[in-house]
């Protein structure tokens, strides 16, 4: 029934899937084609492959993409395993909450950190009327501002995978665990958090290849050590005005994303196969 639905949805879902894939694939076939000079020329990835700038923005976006997708399957898990023990209806509710950085524009919140975190900012003015000395602790235009302003973005991207993999997890598992006299520590360590792995894998991939091309949030709460590829790209396009280097950056962005986005989608399959 379900195929056949399929099958008779096709003619009207196929406008659709062309105009997006035709949205997606030529700017990246552009982008492909600059960044050889029209097929003719390797010069702008030999030039970008020996610059000490491509190599250390290269680091800084593996080790920033790795940590705020570290930080935020730690904070997404906590939060769905809060979900996860709610009533239907209220967990419907808070559900919202997790929503809500959604409805925000990321160049909006960003702004907002840069008040919450600066100098003068709420954080430091709440210390030092607290503690009544002046302080000024750098929460901003460092790899501290670059997180938070990530993380607030990425953690509800990681609870909603986890969440679906603690809500598939059998009731009747945890009541023989605790009929067998096991504690809740031990309980969490030897179902919840074995079974809730393909979703904290999930959730730690889809963290990771999104984080991959940030540019507002480095380019806003960050500072000059906290470059990376995105930031570089602009860097070429509108300082330098090299768009041939600005392309081989962008598609070595790209094969790095799907380098990440590979297994993900590979784990997303075999979860649906599965159920």
């Amino acid at each position: 029934m379900t195929v056949i639905a399929s099958r008779g949805a096709g003619p009207f879902i196929a406008p659709a899937a062309i105009l997006s894939l035709l949205v997606a694939l030529v700017p990246v076939i552009f982008i492909f084609y600059n960044s050889t000079a029209g097929g003719t020329s390797v010069d702008a990835f030999a030039s970008i492959l020996g610059s000490s700038l491509f190599l250390r923005a290269t680091r800084t976006t593996i080790e920033v993409s790795l940590l705020a997708g570290l930080l935020s399957v730690v904070l997404g898990y906590i939060v769905a395993l809060h979900l996860a023990r709610q009533p239907a209806r209220r967990r419907a509710a808070l559900m919202i909450l997790v929503l809500l950085p959604f409805w925000t524009s990321i160049l909006v919140k960003s702004y907002a950190f840069t008040i919450i975190l600066g100098r003068d900012g709420i954080i430091n003015s709440f210390l030092s009327w607290a503690s009544g000395a002046d302080i000024a602790l750098p929460l901003i235009f460092n790899r501290i501002g670059v997180m938070v302003g990530m993380t607030n973005y990425l953690t509800p991207l990681v609870v909603f995978p986890v969440l679906a993999s603690l809500l598939a997890i059998d009731p009747a598992l945890y009541r023989a665990a605790e009929i067998m006299g096991a504690k809740p520590s031990r309980i969490f360590l030897t179902v919840t958090l074995p079974l809730s792995a393909p979703g904290v894998l999930a959730g730690a991939l889809s963290a990771a290849v999104m984080s991959l091309g940030f540019f507002i949030v480095p380019a806003l709460l960050g500072g000059k050590q906290d470059l990376m590829l995105a930031n570089l790209v602009d860097f070429y396009t509108r300082e330098v005005l090299d768009w041939n280097v600005a392309s081989a950056v962008g598609v070595i962005l790209f094969v790095l994303v799907a380098i990440f986005a590979v297994p993900a989608m590979l784990l997303r399959g075999k979860q649906q196969g599965v159920r």
